[in-house]
């Protein structure tokens, strides 16, 4: 099993130790860091700036979203950080959900399978550099000839020449569609929030894609890494009550009531009374008792948690199951040597 380091999004500031915790990822064997992007920072920049000082790790957008850049623009981003790192970045790329889409990039959210196929068509064509990068849209055309147009548009390849073609895209996903997608175009696949008693249905939703003709991969090059809270501990009612927060605000608050990618997946798991009161507690600003309503079963579907023996038996089920990366948030440098020794072990 892998392990990668999520450094998320910022909040208000920067966070202070991040660089830290970098480098012991970098030291103990952490095959990757990734950092993510919301309505704030953005995902590329804090991989440039603390990748510099790494040799080894892999260097991944978890996710970058695609309404935030033109295709041609974020294959620059990631050639550029794949140049400057050696050969180590990973894009990691997702939709978002429509209030983020609509309301802060200013773009339409509809079609979001079909416009992903084209987004990645295009990137991979910037990457080949093989021709002049052309596309026919309709949601990224280029030449861009719509109204507006000055009709001297012409089709380029990049002058900086990518240092790879293959340089892997995975796709964040958690939807059937959007699972075979990722298993028929790109690389991998980020599960937000993976689960046991979803793996046959996950599994299922992939080998849908694997078997579209002209799939990219097949299972046995494709990676599936699963965003995970691994905890060793011997009181997990106290791990459980420090992260029943954050789902209350992934099923209560980002997206809106109606399109909830993250409450529509918790849905699938058989949890729709809890979504529906977690939901109606934190739109109502009772936060508190929105995290209150989440059962520790829940957290238990999405999280590792307990003794250091509980943790390898589950890390193994997870493995058996298919993931071949586990992304976890470390709060120290303690916590990721320890994580990585566990895993080693």
């Amino acid at each position: 099993m892998k392990l990668g380091l999520q450094l998320g999004y910022w909040g208000a500031q920067p966070p202070g130790n991040a660089g830290e915790l970098v480098a012991a990822a970098d030291e103990h064997g952490f095959d990757a860091v990734f950092a993510a992007e919301s309505w704030g920072s953005d995902a590329f920049t804090p991989l440039a700036w603390w990748g510099s000082s790494t040799s080894r790790v892999r260097l991944g957008t978890s996710v970058a979203q695609l309404s935030a850049r033109t295709p041609t623009s974020c294959a620059m981003h990631a050639l550029t950080l794949d140049h400057l790192s050696g050969g180590r970045a990973i894009l990691g790329l997702g939709v978002s959900g429509p209030q983020v889409v609509e309301g802060w990039y200013g773009q339409p959210f509809a079609r979001p399978l079909a416009r992903t196929r084209e987004y990645v068509d295009i990137i991979r064509q910037v990457l080949a550099r093989e021709a002049p990068v052309v596309a026919d849209g309709p949601h990224y055309p280029l030449p861009y000839t719509a109204e507006g147009a000055t009709g001297l548009g012409k089709p380029l390849r990049p002058i900086t020449h990518p240092l790879r073609a293959d340089l892997p895209i995975w796709l964040g996903a958690e939807g059937p569609k959007n699972v075979a997608l990722a298993a028929e175009i790109a690389d991998g696949w980020l599960a937000v929030y993976f689960s046991l008693r979803m793996a046959d249905q996950y599994n299922s939703w992939l080998d849908e894609g694997f078997a579209t003709p002209g799939a990219r991969r097949s299972r046995a090059d494709f990676e599936v890494a699963a965003g995970a809270q691994v905890i060793v501990t011997d009181d997990p009612a106290a791990a459980y009550a420090g992260i029943k927060p954050i789902l209350a605000l992934y099923l209560g608050g980002m997206g809106a009531p109606e399109l909830n990618f993250h409450a529509t997946l918790f849905r699938r798991m058989g949890y729709d009374a809890v979504v529906d009161e977690v939901g109606e507690r934190f739109r109502a600003g009772r936060r508190d008792e929105a995290a209150a309503a989440i059962p520790d079963e829940l957290v238990d579907d999405i999280a590792i948690i307990g003794t250091a023996e509980d943790v390898r038996t589950r890390i193994g089920q997870w493995e058996k199951a298919g993931v071949t990366m586990l992304v976890v948030g470390c709060g120290s440098t303690a916590e990721i040597e320890a994580l990585a020794s566990l895993v080693a072990g």
